[in-house]
């Protein structure tokens, strides 16, 4: 008794490769304003733009940012100090000795170096990560055989976080 087989055609590797970046533009294009935010956000973050602290209070916008980054809530914190006012600073509640010394990471006059030269590299990594993914955009759109798809995937990924967002605050 015989059993015969059919052979599947095999794939051709090229083929393949097309398959796989048809899909990377799909994904890319949908999560790429997701990745902006992310990113650009992560930056100030390294720096604490969001924060309030002694003499700087942090513009309503980039404290709403900073924490739909950190908490996906788009409203200021109505439970931390009021606005001016650094978290050290808020009172008894927690307050630090004076002679605690400096929080983690930093001197009696500013960060060690070495916390100055992770920042600088991490702001160099988001840097990296908002060119590389506005390349990856401008590649995705100036495909004319897919840039309505790609232009509908973008759209959704900038409309579906965005009304995510404003119905958290």
């Amino acid at each position: 008794m015989t059993t015969a087989t059919t052979a599947r055609p095999a794939v051709h590797p090229t083929v393949i490769l097309m398959r796989i970046r048809t899909l990377h533009t799909w994904l890319g294009m949908l999560i790429a304003p997701t990745v902006l935010f992310m990113a650009v956000t992560g930056i100030l973050q390294i720096y604490n733009f969001h924060e309030a602290r002694p003499g700087y209070t942090p513009p309503p916008l980039l404290e709403k940012l900073g924490r739909l980054h950190k908490d996906q809530v788009f409203a200021p914190d109505h439970h931390g100090p009021p606005p001016g006012l650094h978290p050290l600073a808020a009172g008894p509640k927690g307050a630090p000795d004076a002679d605690a010394g400096p929080p983690p990471g930093e001197a009696r006059h500013g960060p060690k170096p070495a916390v100055a030269w992770l920042k600088a590299v991490l702001t160099a990594v988001g840097a990296g990560l908002v060119v590389s993914t506005l390349l990856g955009l401008w590649m995705g759109l100036r495909d004319r055989a897919a840039r309505g798809l790609n232009l509908v995937l973008l759209l959704v990924g900038i409309v579906v976080p965005a009304a995510l967002a404003a119905m958290t605050g």
